[in-house]
């Protein structure tokens, strides 16, 4: 515990300082409980997007076990462009939101590929754009559990460093405060006596 002033402008500051402190908690154990129902959500929607990519990758693995042909959809046909994304704000924390993404043009020899290639492509592309889309929402997760962290190291501080010590503080001050006064009443009636005396 620092050392503090014993003096009324010191516990007017403690005072003060209390007040803020009680009155900004309720505040950030909301906001600590927001951040983890969104963490919470958000996770599911991960848990959602992952299932939806396997159930189309194994979909797409036995549609093209049926043709028994390999058509080279090694990654070289079809490329990401970009991502599209926007900035979103969960509890104060902007996070990225996935739009979309695009995607070159697919280009082959039609003679040299089988018709149903462009099939392939569009699933491959679904199954490329759930994948895009999970890792935004790893990135959400990463940029909430950071916040969630301060938050909580912010409630912590809060509640079981500065407001027992302010309280502390304020309670020092006013036990010396109410000696000091105590002492100057006796000084007083002593200097009275000691002037009727004479």
């Amino acid at each position: 515990m620092a050392k503090i002033k014993l003096t009324k402008n010191e516990q007017k500051k403690q005072t003060d300082a209390q007040k803020m402190f009680t009155r900004n908690l309720p505040t950030l154990m909301l906001k600590k409980r927001q951040l983890q129902m969104e963490i919470r959500k958000v996770e599911i929607r991960e848990k959602e997007v992952r299932a939806r990519q396997v159930h189309l990758e194994e979909d797409f693995q036995k549609w093209i076990a049926v043709f028994g042909e390999d058509i080279g959809l090694d990654g070289q046909l079809l490329k990401v462009k970009s991502i599209r994304t926007h900035q979103g704000n969960i509890a104060g924390v902007p996070i990225p939101v996935f739009d979309g993404a695009d995607f070159y043009p697919v280009s082959y020899d039609l003679f040299e590929k089988p018709l149903w290639v462009d099939k392939a492509v569009e699933q491959l592309q679904k199954v490329m754009l759930l994948d895009l889309e999970y890792r935004v929402l790893e990135e959400q997760v990463r940029l909430l559990h950071k916040e969630l962290v301060t938050t909580t190291q912010r409630v912590n501080l809060f509640e079981k460093i500065k407001i027992p010590d302010t309280n502390a503080n304020i309670k020092k001050i006013a036990v010396y405060l109410g000696d000091q006064q105590t002492a100057a009443v006796v000084r007083g009636k002593i200097a009275k006596g000691k002037l009727k005396v004479s």
